[in-house]
Formats: C-alpha cells, structure tokens, sequence
C-alpha cells in the first residue's frame, strides 16, 4: 500500500514538474523603469468604460501612459489621463505592455488634407498595373493604384 501511494505521488511531482517547464517557457518576466511608456490592457474594463468600438473590433491596449513609480515587485503606478480618473492609477505587470513608437506609422499633419465636412481626401498618385479580367458575360477592368 505504501508502495503504491509513493508511486502516486512520485508521478504526481514528475507531472507537475512537466506542467512548470511548459509554463515557464511561456512566463515572461516583464520589468519597466521610472518613465518608460506602456500600453494599458483593455479587457478588465469591458462594461466599465467605453473604448471606441465595442466587441470583435475595439482595441485591445490603450495608451500610451508613463511609468510614475514601482510599488512591490509586480505593480506599477501610472500616469493617466482625467478619462481614466475613476479607475486606480496602481497596475499589475501582466496588464501592461511596453509601448514601442513605431516613426514610419505617424502621418505628418501637412499631408493630411481635409474637406469642409472633415472627410479624409485620398489622391491617386500613380497607376502600378492595369489587367481585364474576363467574366462569363462581362468584363471588368482591373487597376492597381499606389495612393
């Protein structure tokens, strides 16, 4: 009986052993500094508050915020807009993402034109590539234009 009872739990250590390696392979040991600027994960705050879009396509981090100070090894205090002012300013590490500015995403103002009812004014720069794709009983003229 003793046996068997050293057998269950000498296979119960080697199982959970195995579970630990697969997750800590997967654990990633985030730390941030005094002024460095993170994404604030949105999830914990659906039906709370309103971010844009709702469901499939609103966003999944907002931000980006500063880093004001550490408290404890795991939470951080936050630098937050009046919008956010009824949610703590203190967060948990896995609720934060670093906030990376990407240059070659930010659109120069002067090269955004804008109508009298603010629609967005795309121009065609140049025609790429010009085919006819032949239907059944039609057929369509087919361009590739670099806007």
């Amino acid at each position: 009986m003793t046996e068997m009872i050293q057998q269950v739990c000498s296979r119960f250590q080697t199982a959970q052993g195995r579970q630990k390696s697969y997750a800590d392979r997967r654990r990633l040991d985030l730390e941030f500094q005094v002024r460095d600027t993170v994404l604030l994960k949105v999830s914990p705050w659906k039906g709370v508050i309103c971010f844009r879009k709702r469901g499939k396509l609103g966003p999944r981090f907002i931000g980006p915020f500063k880093v004001i100070n550490r408290v404890g090894k795991v939470a951080y205090r936050m630098d937050h807009l009046e919008k956010l002012s009824q949610i703590d300013t203190t967060f948990h590490v896995l609720q934060l993402q670093q906030y990376i500015a990407d240059e070659s995403t930010v659109i120069p103002l002067e090269e955004i034109q804008v109508d009298d009812r603010l629609n967005y004014i795309k121009r065609p720069v140049v025609i790429l590539d010009k085919k006819t794709k032949d239907l059944r009983k039609k057929r369509v003229e087919l361009m590739k234009v670099q806007w």
